[in-house]
């Protein structure tokens, strides 16, 4: 018997003991997970470190509006925009968002500096710790590696402000190590491959670094690690109730060290429904090429965007990924900054043929979707649906697709962690309502 049929039979007691009627949930007004049936989130706190607008109340009616996203005050498309021909912007907006300003010129070079010199791991880490026991999961490997690294930190249970800013600092400027080192284990033992051990530069910006360490040659271009710097930015941040900064502020509520609370929040992000869904896109759409022989006839595009919906096709889970967010209706401001620069990488790749693909499906399945089913508010492309496209055309392994997430999501969770130490002194413990119905004891001789 194979080891997993062991628990075939315990799985069905499960099943059984834990089967909770859906009508249950709406006989005790329980917002699963803490949604209501319009798609609110239940408050459960308050930030001044970003902002999402997806509605406006017109005439006193909640409309649904072009999506809108704010890090500090200021709006992320402007963010973006102010930024372009000064460099890379991945340094300033978590200046931003770190410490509540925007840098002048004096600062932003001080952190910059700052990131360079907390680019370091302890001796012999990547040859002890990240290249022991290499997964193919990327996500888990950058996990144990932040938790190994909290005995290499002498305060790692101060939960000072001054101490925890150290350590967020330090892991923001380690993680694309972390991550790409991982990466290169795992391809050297498990495939076999060459291996490279890039030490990062202190000259360059968090983006040029990792696709130098990521690649063998070193070599990207300018244009390569601009687009890469805007995924960064436009991943950073996304408000307090996105599952794993929710997860950072929860564990940071119990009074846990930085480290639990960026691998708790490691552990959310890398769920499929989270970080993981640009993979999900990117493997939807290597189906669809490989199912549709003409990709410009709109009606064949169209007929398999129908079969994936109706789980015919792909996954055959219904879903078309990348089409829909928890927040946006008509648009994803992340999305919609993003494709611009991804038509300039895609044209300078040769990729004009795809990003004509990815375009109509972005305008073809918010209208199969409404035919299918009954809507709530608007269904639009979200950042997903091209960051997947990006990194391809970046060739970055997929492997590689959530750990990317992280090295830019890594900043918003340590504003968050440490808004939650300033302003809250109590654990975060939402109520769950029992309907166990109470038995007697049954004596062994009797069951």
């Amino acid at each position: 018997m194979k080891k997993n049929e062991v628990f075939n039979d315990y799985a069905q007691l499960c099943r059984k003991a834990d089967r909770l009627e859906p009508e249950l949930f709406d006989r005790h007004e329980v917002q699963r997970g803490l949604r209501d049936k319009n798609g609110n989130g239940v408050v459960t706190g308050l930030t001044n470190i970003s902002k999402i607008e997806a509605f406006k109340m017109v005439d006193g009616v909640k409309t649904p509006c072009e999506g809108r996203l704010w890090y500090r005050g200021y709006d992320c498309i402007e963010l973006v925009k102010g930024g372009r021909g000064r460099g890379f912007g991945f340094e300033e907006i978590s200046y931003l968002l770190l410490f509540g300003e925007l840098p002048n010129e004096k600062q932003l070079k001080e952190f910059r500096d700052m990131l360079a010199a907390n680019r370091t791991l302890p001796t012999n880490f990547t040859r002890d710790v990240i290249m022991k026991a290499p997964s193919n999961d990327i996500m888990n490997s950058l996990t144990r590696s932040v938790l190994t690294l909290a005995s290499y930190d002498k305060n790692c249970n101060d939960t000072a402000i001054e101490n925890v800013l150290r350590q967020c600092v330090s892991l923001i400027s380690v993680f694309p190590m972390l991550a790409v080192y991982a990466y290169h284990a795992y391809n050297h033992y498990q495939n076999d491959e060459s291996m490279y051990i890039h030490r990062p530069s202190k000259k360059l910006s968090t983006a040029e670094n990792l696709l130098m360490m990521l690649r063998p040659d070193k070599k990207y271009t300018d244009l390569e690690a601009g687009v890469l710097d805007l995924a960064l930015v436009l991943h950073m941040e996304h408000g307090g109730g996105n599952n794993s900064t929710f997860t950072t502020r929860v564990v940071t509520s119990s009074g846990s060290d930085t480290y639990s609370v960026i691998a708790a929040a490691l552990s959310s992000l890398k769920g499929p429904k989270h970080g993981g869904a640009n993979i999900k896109v990117v493997q939807m759409m290597h189906d669809i090429e490989a199912n549709v022989s003409d990709w410009t006839d709109e009606d064949a595009v169209r007929a398999y965007l129908k079969k994936i919906l109706n789980k015919e096709a792909f996954d055959r889970k219904g879903l078309i990924y990348g089409m829909g967010h928890a927040v946006y209706s008509l648009s994803d401001p992340r999305a919609q900054v993003f494709k611009g620069f991804v038509h300039k990488l895609a044209t300078a790749k040769g990729r004009d043929k795809d990003f004509a693909l990815y375009s109509m499906i972005e305008k073809l399945a918010p209208e199969v979707i409404a035919e299918k089913a009954r809507i709530y508010k608007g269904v639009s492309a979200n950042v997903d649906f091209y960051s997947g496209f990006v990194y391809s055309m970046l060739e970055i392994p997929l492997e590689m697709y959530t750990p990317i997430f992280a090295i830019a999501r890594i900043v918003g969770w340590s504003a968050h962690r440490i808004e939650e130490l300033i302003n809250m002194d109590k654990i975060i413990r939402p109520a769950y309502k029992s309907i166990m119905q109470e038995r007697e004891y049954i004596n062994m001789q009797d069951r």
